[in-house]
């Protein structure tokens, strides 16, 4: 046992495990832990580190910001938060009625999104909202409420009533969706559940018939966003406009910010004193997700992601793993999916080989890596996670 464990085993709140190591600074794709092993970072803080560890951008960012203004509270507004605003509503295709409210996480952004499916409730006569079986959307109360995993929610019922799970089919979506449903939340890929897109043709089928019945469409593009799938957002892929979305995670490049992003009639549910936050949108996150976002933008990065997205699901294959059944996702979110149980021992060899990769479930290994990785990442990659392939297997 190393000297921080016992350390994080006293004084750590024992609602997570033992992490696999203590990492002390990274750069690029890389991360150096407390021994000095290096290690390439094919998870990038789940989808975080759009711009991998220490990107100049995101360092000048941060450290310009917080030698002019770092907090204002929600009382004032600020050069960085009305700019974040206009850009996060021009990359989403928003349009002249799109707004944009900003919190600290992912959990908040759809706590904010099951708020705004209470207003729309059509004089009281809306009270279903919507969501998928295996979908992750928080562990917050409300944002848990949404989460269509009963082993998260369990322990923490009663929660937040009114939502219901339906399974991720075209069938079962038409069968639900009525007059009485206020809102359907979805992710494009349901990351948590192991990468899993939507069947073919559901973004479109869910859209007609939420507009249909007067019902928002919601998605969540926390995991989705920023890039991350070969397009800005992925509702995009599917050519369909939602009533609102929810951004976290790779918008901050690892600064802590959410949002909330309405479109159309949905932008005028929310009125003064309904909602808030005394952190959310501050100056330096805001100008955080600025820079980032701007350097995604300039150095087309989601334009890299679907590109090298391709390559890596191509070289996983080429691999010839037969612990490998199959490879899925969009862009550089990447599902590998296993023949065995064995996605905790992948995960374990690929940390001997100094690779950092993710076991999404038993049979699912998440890949994820910075959206600026080229051919040396994707060599190093391919070799190591080769080499834990055939450690498992063997």
């Amino acid at each position: 046992m190393t000297a921080w464990q016992p350390r994080f085993e006293a004084r750590i709140m024992r609602s997570i495990g033992l992490p696999l190591a203590k990492l002390e600074r990274g750069e690029g794709a890389w991360v150096w832990d407390d021994q000095g092993t290096r290690y390439l970072d094919f998870l990038a803080g789940i989808a975080v580190n759009a711009l991998g560890h220490a990107h100049p951008v995101f360092v000048q960012a941060v450290s310009e910001q917080a030698a002019k203004l770092a907090h204002v509270s929600n009382y004032f507004t600020t050069e960085p938060a009305l700019e974040l605003a206009e850009r996060i509503v021009r990359l989403a295709g928003a349009g002249d009625e799109g707004r944009a409210w900003f919190g600290n996480s992912g959990a908040e952004a759809n706590e904010a999104a099951f708020k705004l499916a209470r207003l729309n409730n059509g004089g009281g006569g809306r009270t279903r909202v919507l969501a998928l079986v295996d979908a992750f959307h928080g562990r917050t109360m409300g944002s848990l409420a949404l989460t269509g995993k009963p082993q998260m929610r369990q322990a923490f019922e009663p929660l937040p009533g009114g939502v219901e799970h339906i399974p991720a089919t075209i069938e079962a979506l038409e069968a639900a969706v009525d007059d009485a449903v206020s809102a359907l939340i979805l992710e494009p890929i349901q990351g948590e559940a192991g990468v899993v897109e939507l069947p073919e043709g559901y973004l479109e089928a869910a859209r007609e018939l939420t507009s249909r019945h007067g019902a928002l469409l919601i998605v969540d593009e926390i995991q989705t966003g920023a890039g991350r799938t070969g397009a800005w957002f992925g509702f995009q892929h599917a050519g369909i406009t939602p009533d609102a979305i929810t951004v976290a995670k790779g918008i901050g490049g690892g600064f802590p910010i959410g949002g909330l992003v309405t479109f159309g009639h949905a932008s005028e549910l929310y009125q003064k004193g309904m909602h808030g936050s005394t952190f959310g949108g501050n100056p330096l996150a805001t100008a955080v997700a600025n820079a980032v976002l701007g350097e995604i933008e300039r150095a087309g990065l989601v334009e890299n992601a679907a590109r090298r997205g391709i390559e890596l699901r191509e070289r996983v294959l080429a691999l010839g793993s037969p612990l490998v059944s199959g490879v899925r996702g969009r862009g550089l979110l990447v599902g590998v999916g296993l023949a065995e149980p064995a996605a905790q021992a992948v995960v374990a060899e690929a940390m001997r080989e100094g690779l950092i990769v993710n076991a999404a479930n038993d049979h699912t290994i998440r890949i994820a890596p910075p959206l600026t990785i080229g051919d040396a990442e994707l060599d190093e990659f391919e070799a190591r996670f080769g080499r834990a392939l055939a450690a498992v297997a063997g």
